[in-house]
C-alpha cells in the first residue's frame, strides 16, 4: 500500500509541476504581445476601411450630383470627373498600402516586444535589427503627419455638404416655407472651386435645391463623407499609437544594447 501511495503522490506532484509549467509558459506568452500595436493595427484596419470604402462611394455620388443638377454640359467638370477618378484609383493603392504595413508594424510589434521584455534569452540584438526598428519609427512619423493632412482634406466635403444641407434646412423652416423668399435662397458650387464659373447652372435655388437635399444621391454621399473623415480620424490616432510603441521599442532596444544584454528583434 505504500509504495502505490507513493507513487500516487509522485504523479499528483508531477501533474502539478507540468500545470504550473503551462501556466507559466501561458503568462510568458501573453507578456510578450504587443497590446498597444494589436490595438494600433485594429483600429487602422478599421480606420482605412472606412475611409476608403465610404470614401470611394461618396466620391461617385458627388459626380452624380453635379451632373444631375450643377453642372450639365460635361466639359465643364471633365477635370474634376478625372481627378475623382484619380482620387479613386489612389483609395485602391492606399488600402492595399495600409494592410501591410499593419501586419508588418504588428509582427515588429511581437518581435521588439520580446525583445525589450527579455522573453528569449538565445536571441541576441543586431545593429541591422535596430536600424530596421529605427526606420520604421521615422516612416510612422511621416505617415502621421501625411494623415492629419488627409484628415483635414476629408473634412472639406463634409464641410461642403453640410452648408448645402443646412441651407436646405433654411428652405423647410416655417418662417420661409411657402414664401417668395424661398426662391432667394441659393447655392453657388461654383464658389468651392470645384467647377469653373462658367459652368451651368451651377447655381441651385429655392425648390430646387430642396429637391436635391431629398435625393438619395445627396442623403448617402453626405453621411458617407462624414464616416469617411472619422475613419481618417481614427487612423490618425492609430498611427499616434503606433509611434508612441515604436518609439518605445526602440529606444529601449538602443538602451539595452549597450549593456550587451538585450535580446534580437
Amino acid at each position: 500500500m505504500k509504495p502505490a501511495m507513493e507513487t500516487a503522490a509522485e504523479e499528483n506532484t508531477e501533474q502539478s509541476q507540468e500545470r504550473k509549467g503551462c501556466f507559466e509558459c501561458c503568462i510568458k506568452c501573453l507578456g510578450g504581445v504587443p497590446y498597444a500595436s494589436l490595438v494600433a493595427t485594429i483600429l487602422c484596419f478599421s480606420g482605412v476601411a472606412l475611409f476608403c470604402g465610404c470614401g470611394h462611394v461618396a466620391l461617385a455620388g458627388t459626380v452624380a450630383i453635379l451632373e444631375q443638377h450643377f453642372s450639365t454640359n460635361t466639359s465643364d467638370h471633365a477635370l474634376l470627373s478625372e481627378v475623382i477618378q484619380l482620387m479613386q484609383y489612389v483609395i485602391y493603392g492606399i488600402a492595399s498600402f495600409f494592410f501591410l504595413y499593419g501586419i508588418i508594424l504588428l509582427a515588429e510589434g511581437f518581435y521588439t516586444t520580446s525583445a525589450v521584455k527579455e522573453l528569449h534569452g538565445e536571441f541576441k540584438t543586431t545593429a541591422c535589427g535596430r536600424c530596421i526598428s529605427g526606420m520604421f519609427v521615422f516612416l510612422t512619423y511621416v505617415l502621421g503627419v501625411a494623415w492629419l493632412g488627409v484628415f483635414g482634406f476629408s473634412a472639406v466635403p463634409v464641410f461642403m455638404f453640410y452648408n448645402i444641407w443646412s441651407t436646405c434646412e433654411v428652405i423647410k423652416s416655417p418662417q420661409t416655407n411657402g414664401t417668395a423668399a424661398v426662391e432667394q435662397i441659393c447655392v453657388d458650387i461654383r464658389q468651392y472651386g470645384i467647377i469653373p464659373w462658367n459652368a451651368f447652372p451651377g447655381k441651385i435655388c429655392g425648390s430646387a435645391l430642396e429637391n436635391i437635399c431629398n435625393t438619395n444621391e445627396f442623403y448617402m454621399s453626405y453621411h458617407l463623407f462624414i464616416v469617411a473623415c472619422a475613419g481618417a480620424g481614427a487612423t490618425v490616432v492609430a498611427l499616434l499609437i503606433y509611434m508612441m510603441a515604436t518609439t518605445y521599442n526602440y529606444a529601449v532596444l538602443k538602451f539595452k544594447s549597450r549593456e550587451d544584454c538585450c535580446t534580437k528583434f
